[in-house]
């Protein structure tokens, strides 16, 4: 088989390479705004608070490469879109704690480094994302036949067993479906000749961001035990930080909801929990108190809602309070949205492995919530179970990060809210 340039060249994978990005990020984003601001010989005279802003800028370039490059691994990203906010955050970090420990600083220079960094890395990834598609060889049955519909990637359909005259990162077929002689043979031979074998299923999910209900194991969605009690943490850490931002919020729209129609300020309702334990959650009322639903939002116009209840619920301030159900251990920050006791009995006749989601604990947030948005319907919970399947087994932080930053663009954009 012709193993020539089954690759990038060699200049693109010196971009892709962590050693590089990092070598390029500190000298563009920290040295070179450095020399310019204070002059070359600065590394010789350089006062405490120049080698605070330059140690300090160092650490948030090096974190922030690297949550780009841990995020851009994921379904559905894009390098150059993570960029600014894996700087943002690096760099605000970096400045709240300088300040809340008052350590002398030279704040210009961070900016400067921040602002560098921001446009030169979001150019860098946006210019060279074409040259980094991969290129993969699909054998012609089964769901490998499903790839072609997917842009992120470029798939050339094999016609016989052969890589002739095609430069592949690897080759896709679906191993499930009894592929004959000559395929397998093929197979075995890209395999000698070190060329990556992917399975149809697997690169599907990395693909949708989805497992497939009709290749599920549920032994392969364990999460990790590990990262469910650092998780724990975070979310009790993350909540005390978030409330000093979040009280004035909440007590102006509580007032709103009282000045607008009678009746309380909360809504309460039994929800489906971690291993199956109904928990009672609370929201913000977005409702009149008089008008009778069927236990779930309704499609399009819902006359049950009031106006300020559209305002909050399109920007998921109405879910402001289970920030309390996150403290009292009955959600997470992040995880599978919780459904009501009604619609759980109904999608348990239904959907098949609905209760496994409650393997982990239910989230404000959760990735089929940013990836889908709102779904009552049985067809529309299949694809919503699949995206809380995918989310259990990829279960980690970086996955985590990724659902907050989408959760920030929901906010913003009122997608999928209902």
């Amino acid at each position: 088989m012709d193993r020539r340039r089954r690759h990038a060249s060699l200049h693109q994978r010196l971009w892709h390479s962590w050693r590089v990005q990092r070598l390029v990020g500190l000298l563009v984003a920290v040295v070179l705004p450095a020399g310019f601001q204070w002059g070359w010989g600065v590394w010789q005279q350089a006062t405490s608070a120049q080698w605070v802003a330059l140690g300090g800028a160092i650490a948030a370039c090096l974190v922030a490469i690297m949550a780009v490059q841990h995020l851009s691994q994921l379904p559905g990203t894009r390098a150059y879109r993570l960029v600014i906010p894996a700087l943002s955050v690096c760099y605000g970090v970096l400045w709240g704690g300088l300040e809340l420990l008052g350590v002398a600083h030279e704040g210009s220079h961070l900016l400067l480094s921040y602002a560098t960094g921001a446009i030169v890395f979001s150019a860098a990834y946006l210019f060279t994302e074409p040259h980094r598609r991969l290129h993969f060889a699909v054998v012609p049955h089964g769901r490998a036949g499903e790839l072609s519909r997917h842009t992120t990637a470029e798939w050339h359909v094999l016609e016989s067993p052969s890589l002739e005259g095609l430069h592949v990162d690897g080759v896709v077929a679906d191993l499930r479906c009894g592929l004959s002689e000559p395929w397998q043979r093929f197979l075995s031979d890209c395999t000698l000749h070190r060329i990556p074998v992917y399975h149809a299923s697997s690169t599907l999910e990395t693909l949708t961001g989805r497992v497939s209900l009709q290749d599920n194991r549920m032994g392969n969605l364990q999460p990790d035990e590990g990262y469910e009690i650092l998780k724990r943490f975070l979310d009790v850490v993350g909540v005390l930080l978030l409330l000093p931002l979040l009280l004035p919020i909440m007590a102006v729209t509580a007032v709103a909801i009282r000045l607008e129609t009678p009746g309380p300020v909360f809504f309460t309702q039994p929800r489906m929990g971690l291993h199956f334990r109904p928990f009672t959650v609370f929201k913000f009322r977005s409702m009149y108190i008089d008008r009778q639903g069927n236990g779930f939002t309704q499609d399009g116009h819902d006359p049950r809602i009031t106006r300020v209840g559209r305002v909050i619920r399109k920007y998921r301030i109405d879910e402001l309070p289970q920030v309390f159900n996150v403290l009292k251990g009955d959600m997470s920050l992040i995880g599978p949205r919780p459904e009501s006791l009604d619609l759980s009995t109904w999608y348990r006749d239904d959907v098949p492995f609905f209760h496994y989601r409650h393997v982990v604990r239910p989230g404000i947030s959760g990735w089929a919530q940013v990836e889908q948005g709102y779904a009552a319907e049985v067809d529309g919970m299949n694809r919503k179970l699949e995206y809380d399947f995918y989310y259990i087994k990829h279960f980690s932080f970086w996955l985590d990060v990724l659902i907050v930053i989408r959760t920030l663009r929901t906010i913003f954009t009122g997608f999928g809210s209902r």
